[in-house]
Order: C-alpha cells, then structure tokens, then sequence
C-alpha cells in the first residue's frame, strides 16, 4: 500500500501510514463470498481511493472462510482479518471492526454482494463533497412477505418511540469519516445499533437508494430472531421515552378497567355473559401491552448493567496482517485526522 504524501503515521513499528479508506467486511459462513467480495472490492478500492486497507471480522465461520481469509490476507498486505472466539451478533462483531480501522473513511458493507461494490465510488464522492456519513437506503428487496412485513413494522415501531429520525430501509451499508468513528466510539454501547447512533450523533448525512440485489452465492444468515434481535436492540438503545410509556399506559388501562367494570356490570344485570368475555379480552390484551413494555425497560436495563461491567463488544481469538503496532483496542486518539 503506498502512503500518500503528508499522512499521517500510525505510532507502530512499521511506520505504516493511515489509508485514506478502510472497508469493514463482517463474515459469517460465507466460504462461497469471501474471494470474489476481495477482489470486488480490491478493485473499487483502487480506482477511488489514494490508499486502503480491507478488513474482514469473522464471527466463529464453522466452514472454510477462516482458511480462505489467511490465505487471501498472504497473498494481499492491505487486507486484514479478526477472527472472534465465538459468535457475537451482526451487531456487535461489525462495529468492533469499524473501531478497529483507521481509515480518514471507514466503509461497512456485507460479504454477500447485497451491499453493491460498485457504490463504493459514489459513497466517495459524497464524502468528498463534504458528508460525514454516507447511507445506502434500501429501496426494493427480493424477500418473502413475511420478512418485508417484520422489517416494515420494526421501521415503523422504532420510528414512533425512537428520540431521532428514523432513515426507513437504512442498512448497515455504509461510509462513515474518521471524526465520526472516534465520536461512536467512546459511546460505550453495549448493543450498538450503528445506523441508529449515525443518525442520534447530528452528523451530515447523505443517502444513496438503491435496489438490493440477492445473494450471490450461500444463504442468508438473517432469519426471524436475528430480525427481532435488531428490533429490539435498535428500539431498546435508542428511546428514552419508553421509560415514560408504562405509566401512561397503566392511567390509560386503568381508565379503561373502570370502564369495562361498569360494563361487566350492566351486562351481569342485563344476564348477557358475551360481556364478560369481552371484558377478560380487553384485560388480556392490556396486560400484553404493559409486558411489551416492561419487556423494553428491562432491555435498557440490561444494557446499563452491560455499561457498568465495560464488556468489550468482542474478545478476538486472532487477528492477521495488522502492522505490529496495532494491537486490540485500537485507541484512535493518539492520531489525527489531518488531510492526506
């Protein structure tokens, strides 16, 4: 990898410069990906950006991606890989690699060509042009109905209690500059919903729509759990007011068991027993509600314990091709952001 003239230096051994982009590629059982995504994205990487570096973090693969990762990071300098001791989530394996780039841009982007390569360019274009983040936004998708369902009612959901604005069909996929890496950095999230945090920041957004395509090859490592587990995460790190909803909701159900009591009581003197089914539905259908929410508060509360105890996000088992100065947790302000 060639410096450019006038970078900044990372404090290591071997002097490597920092790369104006670095490209996070999160992997999971994704053997069949791996080398056609390098070359991919090798190839974007070259073309828009003065100098780079790719790094892959795979989440405990059972298959042969690890051994396909060692042999393209022998094979390529500026390709690096972290290999966790377990699997941690699409949430929390990605960001420790966002934090462990030290690219002036940070790019994330999946394994399975869903996030186009060719957006690369545009992406820098717009951060060029004075964007802090960069979003692709999803437009259309090829998936079942059930999922577009599930993925709609979570936007909406997280859209009416989250304390920002809500970006619908904003992905993973990404470009964020260096200032706002080091900014999300000291966060401290134990569940970082990354897209969420962009946008919660005030940073400079720009959004590129784009149609998703399918997979190129393997299958999809999202099912309906790893989709409420987004859900819930997104909506439990980022909504304040939902420590307030279970007293308003207990004044409303309230008001309405007085009211559905007087009913229960025409309808006991007027010997109609429908009533007194309605009645048991409304009461169970509130008590739903406020286990929804207690559900919600005890998943903030869970993140505030995981605050205290300073997990880290993920503990590696591995990490190749990092200069020998680079050593996990990466402490990105010993450095600057200077122009390259």
């Amino acid at each position: 990898m060639t410096a450019a003239v006038g970078a900044p230096l990372w404090p290591g051994p071997e002097n490597e410069a920092v790369p104006e982009l670095s490209i996070v590629i999160p992997c999971f059982n994704e053997e069949e990906n791996v080398r056609a995504i390098h070359a991919a994205v090798k190839a974007e990487a070259e073309r828009h950006a003065r100098s780079h570096e790719i790094i892959f973090i795979d989440n405990k693969s059972t298959d042969h991606t690890r051994a396909l990762l060692r042999q393209i990071c022998a094979e390529d300098g500026a390709t690096r890989a972290i290999f966790n001791n377990r699997n941690y989530g699409q949430m929390r394996s990605p960001t420790h690699a966002i934090y462990q780039a030290t690219g002036r841009a940070v790019i994330g982007m999946c394994a399975d060509f869903q996030d186009p390569p060719a957006m690369i360019g545009e992406f820098m274009r717009l951060w060029r042009g004075g964007a802090e983040v960069v979003l692709g936004q999803r437009r259309s998708e090829r998936a079942s109905p059930l999922t577009r369902f599930i993925r709609a009612a979570g936007y909406g959901f997280l859209g009416r209690f989250a304390d920002y604005p809500v970006i619908p069909g904003a992905t993973g996929f990404g470009l964020f500059s260096r200032d706002v890496v080091d900014a999300l950095a000291t966060w401290n999230e134990p569940e970082p919903f990354f897209r969420g945090m962009v946008v919660e920041g005030g940073f400079r957004i720009a959004i590129v729509p784009f149609n998703r395509p399918e997979r190129a090859a393997g299958e999809t490592k999202n099912n309906l759990r790893t989709l409420a587990d987004f859900a819930i995460s997104g909506i439990a790190g980022s909504s304040k007011s939902l420590l307030r909803w279970p007293i308003k909701g207990s004044i409303y159900a309230g008001l309405a068991t007085a009211l559905l009591l007087g009913g229960a009581l025409a309808a006991h003197l007027a010997d109609g027993p429908g009533w007194a089914l309605l009645f048991l539905a409304a009461q169970a259908g509130m008590f739903a509600v406020l286990l929804l929410f207690l559900g919600l508060i005890g998943e903030q509360v869970r993140m505030i314990s995981e605050r205290t105890r300073n997990v880290p996000l993920v503990i590696e088992e591995a990490r190749l091709n990092f200069p020998a100065g680079r050593r996990a947790p990466v402490d990105r302000r010993q450095f600057g952001t200077e122009e390259a």
